[in-house]
């Protein structure tokens, strides 16, 4: 099967499934789809454990044909992160840059090495062993809080105006940062083209300095061309070549493309529409944008359901997903606190701003995409298995119950 044709076979079963949450099961979009999803994998994977159907022969067809991480990082993140970023206000986040630098950097890095470190000395108690790296480079991939699935749910979580920053602030950046982390922990395995300390500083320089640069650049350029018209349908068609070709250009040159696209987002989000559109184009980029946003969202979800094929049911992989899942938790709620003493003496979120934060910084595609991302064998297996526990739990508890818990804790 061909990308149309996979393309096809995706967005029809997501909208079937999207109409069948609508109509029947009534969770929030995002979170009924991918329930209903991993439905649709669980009922394969049993029809291929029974003989009936099996996977492996049609896995050329559709189902296994799909790159999920390449799909994800290549292609629909770059407008998932834009649109995300043409909504948050550039006042806002600039009032609360250190506590988002410091939970979108330090934040991910310290929370890599504890997750890593813990991970590799339980992991023997499962019946299994895990090369150090590769313990790392899972603290690395679970750490960052998906700025997909948070965008997803901050919407209807109600949270207050300081909060809802940081928590969008962080969840746009740390991707970037912990993708850098991530691609320096692989180049120290066999897969890897990066070794030393030099090279590492010099790949994290290149990725988060050369894509905000970039972004920068960009944006200026698009912001440039909006001025000089006003005709909306060209207008959304700039910002559409913005995102495609700008995501792009950053994977050739080796720069953050997460990163840059945030950035982008932000300058015509807030100083383009400011100064460069008028109110009928707001409203129609505003529209379109936001259609884009809800439709790969949930086909993202979709995918994150029947990823889970990929799974490996191995009694001692499933027990370390689940003993994961606290100590991931722990983790971030570690490192928030830390992270917030540090910036203590200019920004003051509450008493229950790390419990806030640590609920509500749900991990989501981009850690699944990245697990995906990693050279085959038994210890990339594991993580798969030990990555989708902890997704799972992340989007379906925390985010049927952020609401809740954010209205308890902000009294």
């Amino acid at each position: 099967m061909g990308l149309l044709q996979i393309s096809a076979v995706v967005v029809s079963l997501a909208a079937l499934l999207a109409f069948f949450n609508y109509r029947v099961v009534g969770l929030p979009t995002t979170i009924g789809v991918m329930l209903l999803s991993l439905v649709v994998s669980a009922a394969l994977v049993a029809a291929d454990f029974f003989g009936l159907w099996s996977i492996r022969e049609h896995a050329d067809s559709w189902l296994l044909g799909i790159d999920f991480n390449r799909t994800l990082m290549d292609g629909m993140l770059s407008f998932l992160l834009f649109a995300g970023a043409l909504q948050v206000n550039l006042g806002d986040l600039l009032k609360h840059r250190f506590s988002i630098g410091v939970l979108a950097s330090v934040g991910v890095v310290l929370s890599t090495a504890i997750i890593g470190g813990v991970t590799y000395f339980l992991v023997p108690f499962f019946g299994f062993e895990l090369p150090l790296v590769f313990c790392l480079l899972f603290g690395a991939l679970i750490s960052p809080t998906d700025p997909i699935a948070v965008l997803a749910l901050l919407k209807r979580a109600g949270v207050s105006k300081e909060l809802e920053t940081n928590i969008t602030g962080e969840s746009l950046f740390n991707d970037g940062v912990a993708v850098v982390v991530f691609l320096a922990l692989l180049g120290l395995t066999d897969a890897g083209h990066v070794s030393g300390t030099g090279a590492i500083a010099l790949l994290f320089v290149q990725e988060v300095a050369g894509g905000a640069v970039l972004g920068l650049a960009l944006g200026g350029l698009a912001f440039w061309m909006l001025r000089q018209m006003d005709d909306h349908q060209v207008e959304i068609l700039v910002t559409l070549a913005l995102v495609l070709g700008g995501y792009q250009l950053a994977l050739s040159l080796h720069a953050s493309g997460p990163i840059a696209m945030v950035v982008a987002g932000l300058l015509i989000g807030n100083h383009g529409r400011l100064f460069a559109m008028s109110e009928t184009t707001r409203e129609h980029l505003d529209i379109f944008w936001e259609i884009i946003d809800e439709i790969l969202n949930t086909v993202l979800f979709v995918m994150i359901g029947l990823e889970m094929i990929h799974i490996t049911l191995d009694g001692g992989y499933l027990v370390a997903g689940l003993l994961a899942i606290p100590l991931v938790l722990v983790t971030r709620y570690g490192c928030v606190s830390v992270a917030l003493q540090l910036v203590r003496p200019w920004h003051r979120l509450g008493d229950n701003a790390s419990a806030l934060l640590t609920w509500a910084g749900l991990r989501g595609g981009i850690s699944v995409a990245l697990a995906l991302a990693l050279p085959a064998g038994e210890p990339r297996d594991a993580i798969i298995t030990i990555t989708y526990c902890v997704v799972l739990f992340s989007i379906v508890v925390q985010g049927l119950t952020v609401g809740r818990v954010i209205g308890r804790l902000s009294r």
